[in-house]
């Protein structure tokens, strides 16, 4: 019986909270030549040397915030989305899933696949909008894996998914469990990138200035690929659907590393301009990511929540990400149809 596999793809989480672990995720996620784009004896020096010696205990303590009985919360979520999908799917497909950094690794998900006997392979990197850091170091590495087979089957690519209609209406629907109307400003927190990767990222040469948030706003031929252009057409969707003039919402960015300049507005920034203003309630999404992780859970959930209320606010209310929900199922199941 011939059978097409979907190979699903998310980050990646350690594999327990513990330092050890934590080390290992960090050493192998900053590493990729991708996310830190330095030469490569920089890079060892920067990382190895000192940011995954200093920062593993640290991060490994935000992993025991928001670890559960279910263990890693992104491993969890992305889990049940692979069994849902295969179930929606049904016996005509075989649905893999695998993290980009650590495990079930992408070597071995291929690997099951292949076993599978599946006619074709189609990669889903799960991230709404394409980054190099992100979708393009899936795609690199699923490249270079599948180069080494002597018979490599059909492939295709999902390179994005920032203006898909059902995942919009799945975080409207969840923004509407809060009652958005009671806020006093609603944020769409992205995650953030160092901004000479946006610079290498002009796909059409120098049509483009990502530093004007103007040219950002409107999604055209000169910045479809751009992940800045992305997110805010990831916005503003989501904020059309919930009736929100610009004036009741901001974009802005989230868990920057190192001091070199990163793209604006920092959500950090927005917090202290927001609190200044007198806001007190804020409604916070996070539509870079597809299910809750350390970023939504403990960035966003505490260290935002703590920082808006030293400000002089009063809560900032996390939209839960797509988790397991039977729409975001139907939503990937119509990217693989």
């Amino acid at each position: 019986m011939s059978k097409k596999g979907i190979l699903l793809v998310n980050l990646g989480t350690p594999d327990s909270p513990e330092t050890a672990d934590v080390k290992k995720y960090l050493d192998q996620f900053l590493m990729d030549e991708r996310v830190i784009d330095i030469p490569k004896l920089n890079r060892i020096l920067l990382i190895k040397g000192i940011i995954v010696p200093f920062r593993s205990p640290k991060t490994a303590k935000l992993y025991k915030e928001i670890w559960n009985e279910n263990g890693s919360p992104l491993l969890y979520y992305s889990r049940l989305q692979a069994k849902m999908l295969q179930e929606r799917l049904g016996d005509d497909y075989h649905v893999e899933l695998a993290m980009r950094y650590q495990n079930p690794s992408i070597e071995s998900a291929l690997a099951n696949l292949k076993a599978g006997r599946v006619d074709s392979i189609q990669v889903i990197p799960l991230f709404p909008q394409y980054a190099s850091a992100s979708t393009g170091s899936v795609l690199q590495l699923v490249m270079k894996l599948v180069s080494k087979w002597h018979t490599i089957p059909p492939i295709s690519f999902v390179n994005s998914f920032h203006d898909n209609e059902l995942m919009i209406k799945i975080f409207a629907e969840n923004a509407r469990k809060h009652n958005p109307e009671s806020y006093d400003h609603v944020l769409f927190s992205f995650h953030g990138l160092p901004e000479r990767q946006i610079d290498k990222g002009d796909y059409f040469g120098k049509n483009y200035n990502f530093r004007d948030i103007s040219q950002r706003e409107v999604l055209n031929d000169d910045n479809k690929f751009c992940y800045l252009a992305q997110s805010y057409d990831t916005a503003r969707l989501i904020a059309k659907e919930l009736n929100l003039s610009k004036e009741n919402y901001t974009v802005c960015f989230q868990s920057r590393l190192g001091k070199e300049p990163w793209v604006q507005p920092y959500t950090t920034d927005v917090l202290k301009k927001l609190a200044a203003e007198g806001k007190k309630r804020l409604l916070v999404f996070s539509p870079a990511f597809v299910a809750d992780c350390l970023e939504t859970l403990y960035e966003i959930t505490v260290e935002y929540h703590e920082e808006f209320r030293a400000l002089g606010g009063e809560h900032v209310q996390l939209v839960e990400s797509l988790n397991d929900s039977p729409v975001f199922i139907e939503a990937l199941a119509g990217m693989v149809k």
